[in-house]
């Protein structure tokens, strides 16, 4: 496994891939009995969720934040993708996980207590009612999402968590540009400017693609709305 992360240029010790091997047993085991993925061959699982998860660690921003201890959040993490990869890889970094679904919540309960991993709080709920709570609003350095969904909405979702002057990073794949292209009213209503993109391939030549979006002002409080005022009325 060491060499495919090497491939995009990321380290990992020998510790952290026996919890990553550990982490893919768990995850098979579980899909068995909840669709928790539809990728579960062993090197397909490697590339398209732990290096793609991993892949921020590559960019130059967050390689001199390795060390650092910074909060970071994950929003709608699923099976744990980016978050519960990105701790075990960064055991200095705090992690928040969030995710709608409690079955989910279950499933990465489990993970963290088999691997042992001490830097993750786990949370069952919906964006919308954490956003407003102020144990988490403007709470954190950096937020991420793998989330299938429209950056727009993602944007809404996600940034009230972010501090002033800290980011959002949204994974995105080939509809990136015109995703962005469609975002326009949530930078403006949300104070945030896109300050990088960063773009990798993984093994099948799948294009993939980082967003940073810096927050550089309070976030109004209607946001984030009910999902239905956002499907209904998106920024």
């Amino acid at each position: 496994m060491r060499e495919i992360f090497a491939a995009r240029q990321i380290d990992i010790g020998e510790k952290q891939e026996r919890k990553l091997r550990q982490y893919y047993e768990l995850l098979t085991e579980w899909n068995g009995r909840m669709n928790l993925t539809a990728i579960t061959e062993y090197e397909e699982v490697v590339w398209k969720h732990f290096v793609d998860s991993a892949s921020i660690l590559s960019t130059p921003q967050m390689r001199e934040n390795r060390e650092r201890r910074i909060r970071v959040l994950d929003m709608g993490t699923g099976a744990g993708f980016p978050g519960m990869v990105l701790a075990i890889l960064c055991p200095a970094w705090q992690f928040t996980l969030i995710d709608s679904l409690r079955k989910r919540i279950d499933f990465l309960r489990e993970v963290k207590e088999q691997l042992q991993i001490e830097n993750v709080e786990l949370f069952h709920g919906r964006a919308e009612d954490y956003g407003q709570d102020e144990k988490f609003r403007g709470q954190f350095d950096y937020v991420v999402s793998r989330a299938v969904a429209e950056l727009s909405v993602l944007m809404e979702y996600c940034i009230p968590f972010v501090r002033k002057g800290g980011f959002f990073v949204s994974y995105k794949g080939k509809r990136y540009r015109e995703e962005l292209e469609h975002a326009g009213g949530a930078f403006a209503q949300l104070n945030c400017v896109l300050t990088k993109e960063e773009s990798y391939t993984l093994a099948d030549r799948e294009q993939r693609h980082l967003l940073f979006i810096q927050k550089q002002g309070e976030t109004d409080r209607r946001y984030p709305r009910k999902p239905t005022k956002i499907k209904s009325n998106p920024l």
